[in-house]
């Protein structure tokens, strides 16, 4: 019976800490809810077609690749922060204009997009297609 009692108590205690951490990830988790039920269909995309040359010149570009794909080539003016480092560096991200994201396909830059969005940055776009689009299909290059 001691044993039992003991040992129900470590796993108790074990879970005490366990709380607050479980509440932030609720938190987390009911956010990313409220954004996807609520987001338009093509929120948080921008087509590789609308890069015109007034929309380029208008946004801001951010490279989610890492450091040596981007030092190989990247859209001009791109400034870069790797995907997993979006919430991290997120005082670097403006908010008073539009910002799309990219990575070679548009499939890391899409996940760096969506947590800025659910953190509150109705402002980036991921590049549908990535880099590889932009090489292929853009309107305008400068």
């Amino acid at each position: 019976m001691r044993r039992t009692v003991s040992a129900c108590f470590l796993v108790l205690s074990s879970l005490i800490p366990a709380a607050p951490v479980l509440a932030a990830e609720e938190a987390v988790i009911e956010a990313m809810r409220d954004y996807m039920e609520f987001a338009p269909y093509a929120a948080g995309i921008i087509l590789t077609g609308q890069l015109d040359r007034t929309v380029f010149e208008s946004v801001v570009f951010i490279d989610a690749r890492d450091a040596r794909q981007y030092a190989a080539g990247s859209i001009p003016g791109a400034v870069n922060i790797e995907w997993r480092e979006v919430l991290a560096r997120r005082n670097e991200i403006p908010r008073d204009r539009k910002v799309v994201m990219f990575c070679n396909t548009g499939s890391l830059s899409a996940q760096a997009t969506f947590a800025l969005r659910v953190a509150g940055f109705e402002n980036v776009v991921v590049l549908q297609d990535g880099l590889e689009g932009w090489l292929r299909d853009a309107p305008y290059r400068p």
